[in-house]
């Protein structure tokens, strides 16, 4: 007989599941996006890429921003018992990440369009590199400085209530710390892009993605009288 729990569990694996599918989805889109914009982001030498290119990218930044909200919203249910707080937190920051990315969607896309036309949208160069200057801005702002901060806040939930294995919210603290320094150091002109810093972040989602996907979330325990 299948029981009440059974039907829970069977539920939370579910949901587990398409969390991991997300976190893929938003690493597959940024990294397709990032290419067909032209290349690497706050290089003023680097022109901005062509028509179609630029569109496609966008509507790839659409998906990822839709992916980063529903990690949260995925995560949330499974995460709730164990820290209500750090699971609304959670969702707070992924929201605010994707309000951001949606901004440099929205700024880059009449440097290369109109809606309804594929005519050239007659803009002056000075202005297509300061709408792609707001772009830059915003994916320094939120994939650079605030995805480390909700990464952290998921990551110290999973380490403290021992949700997944210890290695992994620990591939995402380090990770967090590095990237953050470096998109803070970019910020202040202090250096350029360091590709590999991102590589703990990037070991960390994916981690956590494979963790979802072949085991879920340890489910809460009831509390002892």
């Amino acid at each position: 007989m299948t029981t009440r729990t059974d039907l829970t569990t069977r539920a939370d694996r579910r949901t587990a599941r398409l969390a991991a599918v997300l976190f893929l989805v938003t690493w597959v889109t940024s990294v397709g996006a990032l290419a067909l914009y032209g290349g690497s982001s706050y290089d003023p030498a680097t022109r901005l890429a062509g028509r179609d290119s630029v569109l496609t990218a966008s509507l790839l930044e659409v998906v990822l921003a839709v992916a980063v909200v529903g990690t949260s919203l995925a995560l949330y249910p499974l995460l709730r018992a164990h820290g209500r707080g750090a699971a609304l937190g959670y969702v707070a920051l992924r929201g605010l990440e994707a309000s951001v990315i949606l901004v440099g969607v929205v700024a880059v896309l009449p440097a290369v369009a109109r809606p309804a036309t594929t005519a050239a949208p007659g803009l002056s160069v000075d202005v297509v590199d300061g709408l792609r200057l707001v772009h830059d801005w915003t994916f320094l702002v939120g994939p650079g400085l605030i995805n480390p901060v909700n990464a952290t806040v998921l990551a110290v939930l999973l380490w403290r209530r021992r949700l997944v294995p210890r290695f992994i919210p620990l591939l995402g603290l380090v990770g967090s710390v590095l990237v953050l320094g470096q998109n803070l150091a970019v910020m202040f002109g202090l250096t350029g892009t360091i590709a590999i810093l991102v590589v703990p972040l990037f070991a960390w989602e994916i981690s956590l993605a494979a963790y979802l996907l072949l085991r879920g979330i340890r489910p809460a325990q009831p509390r002892p009288r």
